[in-house]
């Protein structure tokens, strides 16, 4: 319930109400919302700068895609053997 009602607030905040937005043109953003910031930031480390915060996605999203790939090589090597991750670090260390 609480992140259905999050998302919601977030819809509302970051896209213009259908009733007030033009036939074509469905689903159009605000101009000052910048999707991705969501404005929860209680570390302070969220740029300032909207340059730096695409810079910023960019990274997040190639971090992201990295772990896919590493999770992807952990899933490829245990169907290959049969042996999960934890198996192959027991045998490493005997």
């Amino acid at each position: 319930a609480f992140i259905g009602a999050y998302e919601a607030s977030r819809a509302e905040a970051g896209w213009v109400d259908p009733a007030d937005c033009p036939v074509d043109q469905p689903g159009l953003l605000r101009d000052d919302y910048l999707p991705g910031d969501l404005k929860f930031d209680p570390l302070g480390l969220k740029p300032e700068d909207d340059e730096e915060f695409a810079i910023m996605q960019t990274k997040e999203l190639q971090h992201g895609r990295l772990g896919m790939l590493a999770a992807a090589g952990f899933l490829a090597q245990e169907a290959v053997d049969g042996q999960g991750i934890i198996e192959h670090l027991q045998g490493m260390s005997a």
